[in-house]
């Protein structure tokens, strides 16, 4: 299953797969990505993947269900990461970079392993805490990455009950603060697999500067 588009927005500067895995907001992905300068294509096609530029994994729901409909391109989406090529996870799919989460053993769902791209585990908010934690908070950069660019002390729009913790603190690119400070943006130790915790496809401009800071990024690759 493909789509194909263009950027009408940005000149075309690389080409990106986004994974249709079937759970993910895949349209409003995919016309963030064009309005950044992406080509764009659907898929979970492997080769489609090995083609481009950089993948995008993006995602809306519960930790086991993600892992369960991605297990058919788990291996593929590791060989991504072995690759170098720029691995990107949204909200859910960055959860997923992750080693756990306890909502699949809250859910009854037992022991599900992440992709363990970026060692850790997902946790949920406290007791007192309203859950989801939905809206918009501010990013505070903590280092240095190319996907950070230019978006310390901006907004992005939250929709999320678990919370990324990254095994190496230096794991946290940026952080917000809802009742604990924890991680907006995540990467891996050689920087090439990252994601958002956040949704940039709803985040207005802060969420465009982000999209094209990871085209910029394939695009160098």
């Amino acid at each position: 299953m493909s789509q194909q588009t263009v950027s009408d927005e940005r000149a075309e500067l690389a080409s990106v797969v986004v994974v249709d895995y079937g759970l993910g907001n895949l349209r409003s992905v995919t016309r963030g990505l064009e309005r950044a300068g992406a080509t764009v294509e659907v898929s979970d096609d492997p080769d489609a993947f090995e083609a481009a530029d950089g993948v995008v994994l993006p995602g809306v729901g519960a930790f086991g269900e993600g892992m369960e409909n991605a297990e058919s391109v788990r291996e593929e989406l590791v060989a991504v990461a072995e690759r170098g090529q720029p691995l990107f996870g949204i909200c859910l799919g960055m959860q997923m970079l992750l080693t756990s989460s306890e909502e699949a053993e809250r859910e009854g769902q037992g022991d599900v392993r992440g992709l363990d791209l970026i060692p850790g585990t997902n946790v949920r908010f406290a007791e007192g805490q309203k859950v989801p934690h939905m809206g918009w908070n501010e990013l505070d950069v903590q280092r240095d990455h190319p996907i950070a660019d230019g978006i310390d002390g901006e907004h992005a729009y939250f929709v999320h009950s678990y919370y990324a913790v990254p095994e190496d603190d230096d794991a946290v690119v940026a952080s917000t603060e809802y009742g604990v400070d924890f991680p907006a943006i995540v990467a891996n130790e050689d920087g090439t697999v990252f994601g958002t915790q956040f949704h940039p496809e709803k985040s207005g401009e802060t969420g465009l500067t982000i999209l094209r800071n990871f085209v910029d990024i394939c695009a160098e690759q």
